[in-house]
């Protein structure tokens, strides 16, 4: 397994700890458009019309986090919906089906013997005439590979021990195998499903390989027919994508901070290359609380957070103008949450919104585990402007 040189005392853990779930256990604690509606104010930027981009054109998207119990209540939409009416929130990232299974019932039986236990969102199709009554861009998110419901009920589709029994990890969880098909399946369903419904965009999280500790047993995939895991991650991707291409949306999917940094794949199979061209838009959760101390020559990335994301979205930028890639394809991940010190405020995400559009995009969501936002609304513009700065391949100045 390759290590990541770029951070030699990087251990697993700490790699952990930019991750997905790992990074949004934070703090404790799932509405929307149709598939042509954007919002106006974000479609002006680009085109100055209220429907969707022609293909390759993307829109600005500066959004919110709202998980599944968020979703689910009327109150919190009610509050969530009126931030983005009196600011520049334009979309929502909404849990469609997260690490407790689906939060929706769906009309298809296949995909709803795997709902899980959990309550779910009561009338998704109302949820999203609303959005689309405020001009808000539903975006739904899919937890794909870290799924214990559909391992459970399909055994043949998990990773498996050099025994032959099914690995866990190491809160007793079940992940299933990247390298199946039939899960492909179901989770892009799950997506055209959602989009039907409504939704303008359908965002993948988990969409990696679990962390091979070495305190757990190793992990063997059956059906690889030799193929390497960050190729099937994106092969995964590139299918996903031509099915949402026909209808009219777009694929974008979650991978650490560290992707735009690290030369090559991460232990979890994500690499910038592989994953950029074959997606729309690409969300590096950059949350500077989960850098190593020293990163980027930064002794406490908490403590500035203007500095750390500027040099992982710049060398994100740097990376896909060598591939030919421009537009709004990186929409980062920005933290609303303290973990340690300094308590996180709206000076915070000023800070990190400026890192953004230093980096040359326009474009972000924020992310709260609670989808709670109070105490950095005061960070939220009124109307949402472009405000990326022409991309040199210089950093600006940067003020101290």
């Amino acid at each position: 397994m390759r290590l990541l040189s770029i951070f030699p005392a990087l251990s697993l853990i700490a790699l952990a700890a930019c991750g997905t779930g790992d990074a949004r256990s934070a703090e404790g604690g799932s509405a929307t458009a149709a598939p042509s509606a954007v919002n106006g104010a974000a479609s002006a930027v680009d085109s100055g019309s209220a429907t969707r981009p022609a293909a390759g054109a993307l829109p600005v998207v500066r959004a919110l986090y709202v998980n599944r119990f968020a979703a689910m209540s009327t109150r919190k939409m009610r509050n969530l919906i009126a931030v983005a009416d009196s600011t520049e929130i334009n979309a929502f990232v909404i849990d469609m089906k997260d690490e407790f299974g689906l939060s929706y019932n769906s009309a298809n039986p296949e995909f709803a013997k795997y709902a899980g236990s959990m309550n779910k969102i009561r009338d998704v199709k109302a949820m999203l005439d609303t959005l689309r009554a405020h001009d808000i861009l539903a975006i739904a998110r899919i937890v794909v590979f870290k799924d214990s419901n559909a391992a459970r009920l399909n055994p043949e589709w998990t990773i498996r021990r050099t025994d032959g029994s099914i690995w866990r990890d190491h809160d007793g969880l079940a992940w299933v195998n990247p390298y199946n098909r039939g899960l492909w399946d179901y989770n892009i369903g799950v997506g055209e499903e959602l989009v039907k419904l409504g939704f303008g965009e359908v965002q993948f999280d988990y969409i990696r390989f679990p962390e091979p500790y070495k305190s757990l047993p190793q992990q063997v995939f059956p059906n690889t027919n030799g193929q390497s895991k960050p190729d099937a991650i994106a092969e995964f991707l590139k299918v996903a994508n031509a099915r949402y291409d026909k209808l009219g949306v777009h694929t974008t999917a979650d991978v650490f901070g560290l992707v735009t940094t690290v030369n090559g794949p991460l232990e979890v199979a994500q690499h910038w290359e592989k994953l950029a061209p074959v997606t729309d838009v690409l969300l590096p959760m950059v949350y500077p609380s989960h850098y190593p101390p020293g990163s980027f020559g930064v002794r406490r990335p908490n403590a500035e957070p203007y500095r750390i994301i500027f040099t992982a979205i710049a060398k994100a930028h740097e990376r896909n103008e060598a591939l030919g890639l421009k537009g709004e394809n990186v929409r980062p991940w920005l933290q609303a949450f303290s973990l340690g010190q300094p308590k996180y405020d709206a000076s915070h995400i000023r800070e990190q919104k400026r890192a953004v559009y230093d980096a040359g995009y326009d474009g972000w969501v924020l992310w709260s585990p609670g989808s709670n936002y109070d105490i950095f609304l005061p960070a939220l513009d009124k109307t949402l402007t472009s405000q990326k700065k022409p991309w040199t391949g210089q950093a600006p100045a940067v003020e101290e």
